[in-house]
């Protein structure tokens, strides 16, 4: 566990920011599709609103969606399929207490007013569950079909930031290349807290400064420990000498959960196999480096996916906070 935090919570934004994410506490998640898809790109999607209805159930902390808008071979991964807005509105009606994210939305393939109303009314229609992933994307293909370049998506990026924090306030007046927002026109829905939680993943072609001051926390990949801590650490560093409070840092992690408790760990993509006992030390120990989230994948996972998020939620879940320490 991590010495005793400056602040015993983050900031107030809304009900799944506040669950999800607490200083020296780590929580855990699901990323969707709930189903092993390691020999295709595309997955079934079976029972999917069953398996995040469990999620829900079984106290997972949130379930996390993907924004692709097509399916590039290079890739090699489909996601969801669905539209991540439009998922999310379903999830919205399937679940109750389950944070919803998005890991992450594509900032430059689409324009920031149409991600503002849309996340803001997953917000609010979801009583307050969205986390909001945004990035400036990794794959080139994209951006010949939507008619955008790729080399200056890091511009687009820091604009459309802007632009969505503007709209999301009571009154603005503001203007950038997305375009101008003033007089009489306001958007709504506004988000359920106030504003939108919005997070950002690695280093979305900023600065490592502009990175740790304006999101609202940091999505990052797993790494070796000592690696991790220096990173974990130089993050928070710079928000606390830009004088901001302390905010959350997250991670994803590919896991293969074996049925020996105490199986040791092979790596995977982005993870390993391993037994129970294994992750739930692995997890204790990226919760000492400042990881306050960790969402597990189960794309290459070998065993039943519903006897897996059993075994998780009974084996692993407990040593964690989770949505269930509210209710």
């Amino acid at each position: 566990m991590l010495d005793k935090p400056h602040s015993r919570t983050f900031a107030d934004i809304n009900r799944a920011y506040a669950s999800v994410f607490r200083p020296g506490r780590l929580s855990i998640g699901l990323v969707v599709p709930l189903e092993t898809y390691d020999r295709s790109a595309v997955p079934t999607m079976e029972n999917h609103l069953q398996r995040a209805q469990l999620a829900d159930e079984l106290g997972f902390s949130s379930l996390w969606l993907r924004d692709v808008p097509f399916n590039v071979p290079s890739f090699g991964d489909a996601g969801q399929i669905f539209d991540p807005f439009v998922y999310l509105g379903a999830l919205a009606v399937a679940t109750q207490n389950i944070a919803l994210g998005v890991a992450s939305i594509v900032l430059p393939l689409r324009h920031p007013a149409h991600v503002a109303k849309a996340a803001a009314s997953a917000d609010a229609l979801s009583g307050g569950r969205l986390l909001l992933g945004v990035a400036s994307g990794d794959r080139p293909e994209e951006y010949p079909a939507l008619n955008m370049t790729f080399d200056d998506r890091g511009e687009r990026f820091r604009e459309a930031m802007d632009y969505i924090r503007a709209v999301g306030r009571k009154t603005h007046d503001f203007s950038n290349a997305y375009g101008r927002v003033s007089g009489g026109v306001d958007m709504l829905p506004k988000p359920a807290g106030g504003r939108l939680p919005l997070l950002i993943t690695g280093g979305s072609r900023q600065a490592p400064d502009w990175v740790a001051q304006n999101g609202d926390g940091w999505m990052t990949y797993p790494r070796d420990a000592a690696l991790q801590k220096r990173i974990v650490e130089d993050y928070r560093t710079r928000i606390r000498e830009a004088e901001l409070p302390d905010k959350p840092v997250m991670q994803s992690l590919y896991v293969d959960l074996l049925d020996e408790t105490e199986a040791r760990p092979e790596p995977i993509h982005l993870g390993f196999r391993a037994g129970a006992g294994f992750l739930r030390r692995y997890l204790s120990e990226i919760e000492a480096l400042g990881i306050n989230h960790v969402a597990l994948n189960l794309r290459f996972n070998g065993a039943d996916t519903r006897t897996t998020m059993k075994r998780l939620a009974d084996e692993v879940l407990p040593d964690f906070s989770t949505w269930k320490d509210e209710r």
